[in-house]
């Protein structure tokens, strides 16, 4: 057995150690030991790294992001992107993010996204494991149905999404899921906004129920895109395990994914330019997502939701990726940066199935980054600039701070 020892400060997914010591087989690619220094054997002969000005965690997590790999902007654009070129430029945005400390990511609609999934899995390429939905769902004229095409050629162009209506047919759509390979199910409860600014609601609460009941048949989870009231109680009552984005939370959707233990990943980085006026979004939209930010996430802070970070950046032109951190550093604005932590790393790991990530355990997955500084006091540690080292599954990387 090789070990590897790190020595240091450590956040374990949940709380702060001052002085840790981790040790990992390298071979089989899991967590051996963690606690305080003289708690742990080390072992003789061992490979140490040790870092006064550093911080080992659990490899990053981001629960919601695309790889749609568009050099412009919006779904005719992306669903434009020849199959082949779109993962061809996602497996240079894998090693970005396995650089910037990213060892999971969870994708919610990518052309060729299983088979991204598999090519890390059998390691063709570098990069965080994928947690990969094959397609997203939608109903026919929704979300990812890009209107300025013809019905066919368009939903031809959109091959990260199945288009589903009618309870059968969307169970149909699931099945379509599990025989791609997918590990979770992505569906669009709401889509655009109307001529009138209202949020136009998709699928029924049958067809959602439909999606759920055969997703866990399957034993998948669902993650729900839902903006307003209305898509957030279809896919509350439904049963969804993840409620994606959650524009326009009332006091009374609130309550209900509190009481469920609903995860909430607000992705909060896909609307900053929205909210800082740089955007040329509708006046209904720029206030929904004015609303999320000062209404929304204090809600779910006082109702104690299970917020979990995901950027929902999808990596185009507009929203690359590699600094997806940044979405820790917005949710901290109101969770605080230790919680803000555990929700890019425990939680999300709870979020995603995934029982041996996210922590440094005994036992784990050894998917760890050290990072300069302290990110507990101060997020931007987490910088790719600040990345030393990343191990995946045991295998040590140089993180960005040496590219």
């Amino acid at each position: 057995m090789s070990t590897l020892v790190l020595k240091g400060r450590a956040f374990d997914g949940k709380e702060l150690h001052r002085a840790a010591v981790l040790t990992i087989d390298t071979d089989a690619g899991v967590i051996t030991g963690f606690g305080e220094r003289g708690s742990v054997e080390e072992g003789r002969g061992s490979k140490v790294i040790k870092r006064n000005d550093a911080t080992i965690l659990p490899g990053l997590i981001d629960a919601h992001l695309h790889f749609y790999s568009s050099k412009g902007e919006g779904v005719a654009s992306w669903a434009s992107v020849p199959d082949t070129l779109a993962v061809l430029r996602a497996s240079h945005d894998l090693g970005t993010l396995l650089r910037a400390g990213f060892t999971t990511v969870r994708e919610l609609g990518t052309k060729g996204g299983v088979h991204l999934a598999q090519a890390v899995e059998e390691g063709a390429v570098d990069g965080p494991t994928v947690v990969s939905c094959s397609r997203a769902l939608s109903q026919t004229g929704g979300d990812d149905d890009p209107p300025g095409f013809p019905l066919g050629i368009a939903q031809r162009l959109a091959s990260y999404t199945y288009f589903c209506d009618g309870p059968w047919d969307c169970r149909r759509a699931v099945r379509k899921v599990v025989r791609d390979g997918g590990s979770v199910v992505k569906l669009y409860a709401s889509g655009a906004f109307s001529r009138g600014g209202k949020v136009r609601e998709n699928f029924t609460l049958e067809e959602v129920r439909a999606i759920v009941d055969e997703s866990h048949r399957a034993g998948l989870r669902v993650a729900a895109h839902a903006y307003g009231e209305d898509a957030l109680l279809t896919v509350i009552e439904a049963g969804v395990d993840s409620i994606e984005h959650g524009l326009g939370l009332t006091p009374r959707t609130v309550k209900a994914i509190a009481e469920k233990g609903i995860y909430y990943v607000p992705t909060l980085t896909t609307y900053m330019a929205a909210y800082m006026g740089q955007s040329h979004s509708s006046k209904a939209r720029e206030e929904l997502v004015k609303r999320h930010f000062t209404h929304d996430m204090v809600a779910v802070k006082e109702r104690r939701v299970k917020v979990v970070s995901g950027s929902d950046i999808v990596g185009d032109s507009k929203r690359p990726h590699g600094r997806n951190y940044l979405e820790i550093v917005e949710e901290a604005k109101y969770l605080g940066n230790r919680e803000a932590l555990e929700a890019a790393t425990s939680r999300a790991a709870a979020c995603l199935s995934l029982p041996d990530r996210g922590s440094l355990r005994k036992g784990c997955r050894a998917d760890v980054i050290v990072v300069k500084g302290n990110p507990v006091d101060d997020l931007e540690s987490l910088a790719p600039e600040n990345v030393i080292h990343v191990i995946k599954s045991g295998r040590l990387y140089s993180g960005a701070a040496d590219a």
